[in-house]
């Protein structure tokens, strides 16, 4: 059975276009390293047709980048063993990426229920909640990446939680979407 949260519109897929990178894991283990730099080179690959414009190329880089690295850690963060999976696409107004890994049954139950709160309402009014309630009581997970993505920089998300495999993971797909300017025009 899978479970789905937020745009079911981006579930459905990225398209034909799709650059699809492999993380293993190996003797080099995945760390922050390889988030920064797998991150970095979406972005760099994305903003590339931005070039002729300094301004463009900094903030679809910049945005690009930071929507992509967060998605990263976190998998890399809460992952069970196994590979992680990114795929971006761009169109003429926005970039989709897909990220796949696994993790373990409660770590999908703590990330359900926080996909829950912060889908429930205005992605601002909850990053400022979830900000304050950090503050007050130091906790962690809260979120804040995703709110902040969500209420600043325009982006949408979808995950969908796959049944258990053999070894007890579950398959997750973080979908994402975030506009970039359109230059057909």
């Amino acid at each position: 059975m899978t479970t789905l949260y937020g745009l079911a519109d981006l579930a459905i897929g990225n398209g034909d276009d799709v650059t699809t990178l492999r993380l293993f894991e190996g003797p080099l283990d995945l760390s922050w390293k390889h988030c920064a730099m797998t991150s970095d080179f979406v972005a760099e690959f994305v903003a590339l047709r931005y070039r002729a414009s300094r301004k463009l190329y900094k903030d679809v880089r910049h945005n690009v980048g930071y929507l992509t690295n967060e998605l990263i850690e976190n998998a890399v963060k809460f992952r069970a063993s196994g590979e992680i999976i990114v795929e971006a696409s761009v169109t003429d107004s926005a970039f989709r990426t897909k990220v796949t890994n696994f993790v373990d049954k409660d770590t999908a139950e703590r990330f359900q229920h926080l996909l829950s709160e912060i889908t429930a309402g205005d992605p601002g009014d909850l990053l400022i909640e979830r900000i304050e309630a950090n503050a007050a009581t130091g906790a962690g997970g809260s979120g804040l990446g995703l709110l902040t993505l969500m209420s600043d920089y325009g982006a949408h998300f979808a995950w969908v939680f796959g049944s258990s495999d053999e070894d007890r993971r579950i398959p997750l797909e973080t979908y994402a979407s975030i506009a970039v300017p359109d230059l057909t025009n």
